[in-house]
């Protein structure tokens, strides 16, 4: 099996680029050769001669890619920021796993961090959903938790999700999108207490996010 992991979120807009950076640059810095992945993407600007995804953008940076990378990091670009499978219609596509499977065979000898697209449960299709992702590259998975009010029901059934789906539950990240939120630390050990999988770090809120400085906050001993 590939070494690699699948980060995904409670929610959209809870931060897993942001997390995703920062685990690729915590595997850099250890010497790890690492490739990202974007696999699926609703939502692309252009820049120059082609179309890319921001969040793409920020994990090839990462990466210490430059931009002729996009394509491989997200086989499946889709031109709206809405939810995937609305977009893919949209534009009179389909969306199949083959592209992404493909890509992601291609990235021999790589530890490859995988961004997911909303949250662990988001429709691309009739019958497919980003679980079907999951299960299809087979790579544990990692939960990005934005901690504001209502974090502790969308966590703790995201991890439910996780478990039924089969694959590893690797850890979670407290990632703090809400600065104002009351208990911070209550809510934390709540998460602790009732997950089953290690924190791997929380990272401190931040307006301008630098993902290369969080990277030094994750402990990344159990995904290696």
């Amino acid at each position: 099996m590939k070494r690699g992991v699948f980060v995904t979120g409670t929610d959209t807009g809870v931060g897993k680029t942001v997390a995703a950076c920062a685990l690729v640059h915590a595997l850099r810095a250890k010497g790890i050769p690492v490739h990202p992945m974007k696999p699926i993407a609703a939502g692309a600007t252009e820049h120059g001669d082609r179309w890319i995804n921001e969040d793409t953008r920020a994990l090839i940076a990462a990466a210490g890619m430059d931009a002729s990378a996009a394509d491989a990091v997200t086989p499946i670009l889709l031109r709206e920021p809405m939810a995937p499978h609305i977009a893919a219609s949209r534009e009179r596509r389909s969306i199949t796993l083959e592209p992404v499977r493909a890509a992601f065979d291609r990235m021999e000898d790589s530890y490859v961090v995988v961004e997911g697209v909303g949250g662990f449960r988001v429709p691309l299709g009739p019958r497919l959903d980003t679980v079907d992702l999951c299960r299809a590259l087979g790579v544990p998975v990692v939960m990005v938790v934005g901690m504001r009010l209502g974090c502790l029901n969308h966590a703790l059934l995201t991890a439910q999700a996780i478990s039924a789906s089969g694959l590893p539950f690797a850890g979670w990240i407290a990632n703090t999108i809400d600065p104002a939120m009351l208990a911070p630390g209550e809510n934390l050990a709540a998460l602790e207490e009732r997950l089953d999988a290690p924190l791997l770090g929380r990272l401190p809120y931040r307006e301008h996010p630098d993902s290369r400085d969080l990277a030094a906050l994750l402990d990344m001993r159990t995904l290696l």
